[in-house]
Order: structure tokens, then sequence, then C-alpha cells
């Protein structure tokens, strides 16, 4: 395996961990009462099967689509994470890092999955540079 599919295949396989643990963690907090909030709990629900979802189909292949996904995930949990506890969601508001310890983790898992996305993105941005033919100026 050359270095270059072996760090795609790390990024693949932290990526899908960090929304497995988020899903995990979204789950465990549905069963554990949110399922009794009008509308979040629901919204619990359904990120932790899109994370599960996505985190099991990276483990298969990871095309630009599910990176998206994956992103795309990451940020709507963190918005709502953002807005219940300034704004408010849905008229549910909650205050600093409660419950503890699933809020701090939820926003490490979060947090990890967008920046291991972003690496991966730079990864591939600097790899197509590498292959792409040069042009020479002057000619």
């Amino acid at each position: 395996m050359n270095p270059r599919s072996l760090s795609a295949l790390a990024l693949r396989l932290v990526l899908a961990a960090t929304l497995a643990a988020s899903g995990y963690i979204h789950a465990q907090l549905y069963i554990d009462g949110y399922r009794f909030i009008h509308v979040i709990g629901p919204l619990f629900l359904l990120q932790a099967g899109a994370a599960f979802a996505v985190a099991a189909l990276l483990l298969l292949a990871a095309p630009l689509l599910l990176r998206f996904a994956a992103a795309a995930i990451a940020i709507g949990a963190l918005a709502g994470f953002a807005a219940s506890r300034t704004i408010g969601l849905f008229g549910f508001t909650e205050r600093g890092l409660q419950p503890a310890p699933q809020a701090l983790l939820s926003l490490i898992a979060e947090t990890l999955t967008l920046l291991t996305v972003v690496a991966w993105q730079a990864l591939e941005a600097r790899q197509h540079r590498r292959t792409r033919p040069h042009h020479d100026e002057t000619s």
C-alpha cells in the first residue's frame, strides 16, 4: 500500500469513527429522554441514523458526496447545539455543556469530523496539483 492510499484509508477510518461517535451520542441521548422532546427528539434520531449510515458507507468507499454528507451532518449538529444554547430551537433550550459529558463529546466528535473532511480535501488538492501536467509559460 503506497503512502497516498494509506493516508486516504486513515482519513476514511477517522471520518467514519467520528461520525459514528456523534451518532452514538445522539442515539444515547434520544434513548435517555430526548425522545420525549417535541421535534428535538426526532431530530436526534435522524442525526444518529444519518451519521451511522454515512459512517458505514465510508467504510466501503469515500466519494466526495459522502464526505460532503459527513460535513453536512456535523454542521447541522453543531448549528443545532449552538441554537439550543442561544436563541432556542423549536422552543427547546439548554445551558452550557449540559448534558455532561455527552455535550462536550459531541462537540469534539463533530469538530473532528469537519477537520477530517477539510484535511482530506487539502490532501486531495495537493495530490491533484502534483499529478497535473505542468505547462511551460514561455511556449
